[in-house]
Formats: C-alpha cells, sequence, structure tokens
C-alpha cells in the first residue's frame, strides 16, 4: 500500500524560495512606489487626503483577499498532490510548498497590488477636476460609425430587453472575475517569479488606466447622450450610473469633505483591459480552458461597455492597447522574460503536471 506522504505530489519547493527572486522583488516596488509617489503628489495639488471610503479600496480588499488566497492555496494543494488525495496529503503538499518565506514573499506581491489600486482609485477619483472631453469622443464614434451611434447599432442588434439584462450580468460579473485573478497569479504559478511578472502585469494595467484617465478625461456616453439609452429597461446599471453622477457632482461641490469621493471614467475601458490582462496571463500558462471561456468574456465585455453605456466604442481598443502593453510590461519589469515552458501548466483534463520545483 502506497503511503500518503508517497501520494505526495513532488513540486514541493525544498530550494529557498527567495534565491533569485530580490530582483522581482525590487523591480515590482520601484513600480508601484513611483505610482504612488504620483498619487502623493496629485494629493497635494487638489489638496485631498487618500481616501478609503468605508474600506471598499484597501482595507475590505485585503481582507477578501485573504480569504481568496486561503482558498487558492487549498486548491493549489489539492491539485498538486498525486495519487489519492486524502487531506494528510493534500496538507502535506501545502506544507512543503507554501513554507512561511514563500507565504511572506507572496504577500509583499499581493501588498503592492493593493497599494496600486488604492492609489489609483484616489486618482481616478480626482480626475474629477479635470475638463471632460465626452464630447470629442462621441464624435470620434460617429464618424467611426459614419454618424451612427455604436450603442444604437447594438440596440437595434441585440434588442433592449432580454438582451439589456443578459449585458447587465455580464458586466457586473467583472469584479468577481478580479477578485479571483489577481490572488491566482501569484498562487497557482509553479515558479513564485512568474506569479510576480503576472501581479506586475496587473499593476501596471491600473497605472496606464490612470494615465488614459487624465489623458482624455471622460464621463462616458449615458452622460453626454442619453436620449440613446433612453430605450433600455431600468436596471442597477442606471441606478449605479446615477449614484456615479451625484457623487462626482457632491465631489465637486464639496472637495474637502471627507465624503467626497468620485469612480466615474470612460477613456480608456479598464474592463475591457482588466480582463484582456487576465486572458492573456491564462494564454501565458498555456491554461486551454480558461482561455477559451475569457476570450468569450473578453468579447461580451466589448459588446456590454458599449450597449450599456458606460464606454464609447473608442474606448474599446484604448483598453485592449493599455492591456496587450501591460502584458508586455509586467515580466520586463521584474527581469521574467523567459516563456513559460517549464510548467506544462495542465494535462488535457486541466489538472496541474509536476515539473521539478522552481523558484
Amino acid at each position: 500500500m502506497v503511503s500518503d506522504t508517497e501520494q505526495v505530489s513532488t513540486t514541493a519547493d525544498t530550494t529557498p524560495v527567495a534565491r533569485g527572486l530580490k530582483r522581482q522583488v525590487i523591480g515590482l516596488w520601484v513600480v508601484v512606489l513611483c505610482f504612488i509617489a504620483v498619487g502623493i503628489a496629485r494629493s497635494i495639488q487638489v489638496g485631498i487626503p487618500f481616501r478609503d471610503p468605508g474600506g471598499d479600496y484597501l482595507r475590505g480588499r485585503i481582507a477578501e483577499t485573504v480569504g481568496f488566497f486561503i482558498a487558492l492555496v487549498l486548491v493549489d494543494g489539492l491539485l498538486r498532490t498525486r495519487g489519492r488525495r486524502a487531506p494528510r496529503a493534500v496538507l502535506t503538499t501545502i506544507r512543503q510548498r507554501w513554507t512561511p518565506k514563500r507565504i511572506g514573499l507572496a504577500w509583499v506581491a499581493l501588498i503592492a497590488y493593493h497599494l496600486t489600486y488604492f492609489t489609483y482609485h484616489n486618482l481616478k477619483s480626482w480626475d474629477v477636476f479635470l475638463t471632460n472631453r465626452d464630447k470629442m469622443l462621441l464624435s470620434w464614434d460617429k464618424a467611426l460609425f459614419f454618424g451612427h451611434s455604436p450603442a444604437v447599432l447594438l440596440h437595434d442588434l441585440f434588442g433592449e430587453h432580454l438582451a439589456a439584462h443578459v449585458f447587465m450580468v455580464w458586466y457586473e460579473t467583472f469584479p468577481v472575475i478580479v477578485l479571483v485573478a489577481f490572488p491566482a497569479a501569484i498562487v497557482l504559478p509553479r515558479r513564485l517569479r512568474d506569479g510576480y511578472a503576472d501581479i506586475a502585469s496587473f499593476a501596471w494595467i491600473w497605472i496606464l488606466g490612470t494615465i488614459t484617465y487624465y489623458a482624455i478625461p471622460s464621463l462616458g456616453p449615458f452622460e453626454v447622450a442619453p436620449k440613446e439609452f433612453a430605450g433600455l429597461p431600468h436596471s442597477m446599471i442606471q441606478t449605479t450610473q446615477a449614484a456615479y453622477l451625484a457623487q462626482r457632482n457632491f465631489l465637486l461641490a464639496h472637495p474637502h469633505s471627507p465624503h467626497g469621493w468620485a469612480q466615474i471614467s470612460a477613456f480608456a475601458s479598464l474592463h475591457v483591459g482588466v480582463t484582456t490582462v487576465i486572458f492573456g496571463l491564462a494564454v501565458r500558462h498555456r491554461l486551454r480552458i480558461p482561455s477559451i471561456l475569457l476570450g468569450v468574456f473578453l468579447v461580451g465585455t466589448m459588446l456590454a461597455t458599449v450597449y450599456l453605456g458606460w464606454h464609447f466604442a473608442v474606448d474599446i481598443p484604448a483598453g485592449l492597447v493599455i492591456g496587450a502593453l501591460s502584458l508586455w510590461l509586467g515580466p520586463r519589469t521584474v527581469g521574467v522574460r523567459r516563456r513559460i515552458t517549464g510548467e506544462r501548466a495542465t494535462d488535457r483534463r486541466g489538472r496541474l503536471e509536476s515539473p521539478p520545483a522552481s523558484t
């Protein structure tokens, strides 16, 4: 009979996981600290401190990540345990792979991500003080579609009833996917340095998104051309859009109120940009089924953002571009340029295979 110990995967990371990771840690944190410095400079310029309303953008997010991290470590241990996956065998795999040093390094990356995300949201809030360019973006859309509104064309194509509810659910699925995707990016790769490259790509998409927000400030077609969306049934989308505009108006009227906060910008579409990053990471790790599903989700997201009035059509290619650029910058930021070849990420049934351990 084979013992539980003998059934444990040989992927356990017995080498010091910190070896060779100094460049990855420094590379990631240099970028993050520079972005935070930009945020501090903008905070001083507008005279508004960093805020975390209700803990929704830093404290609460970190707490959520702790839960997802634990769940993903359990999934990782289950997938990496060969033979009969008895609880003791899975726990042994987890103990061998997830040493205190590895956990610490993983959280160094996750904290870097959270600080980037927190800074992004504060900078996004403060771009309300810039002049909107919605009419310019609307004119670009009309020029590209020969005088027609791309949103109205989608309404005519899909209808304005059942499709509106489908696109609403599709659009609102995005936050859940992101909450799972970025901790998975550091937990599931065999080599921790590949996880750092993935987290760096996530950091870059928020940074590049902030740059596009400031380059072309905008609110979205639902605000500049509301008649185009008057035929859609009322749902949480319209409620959220109205709430975002009210938040923005309050911040403009009371910039120094501790409750002043805004979270609306259109160019570029970060729903598209972030989904592009997640899709690209699945492709990078050669996860065939997730790549297909995320590719479909990306296409649906591009349609939903325009259909519902959150984004102009020109926001979509802009989101694709910054997503692709983030995927390119991530590995180079942390010095991981070699294609992932050692993992053989999954077998045909999607189970993790077991090459030699590495950092």
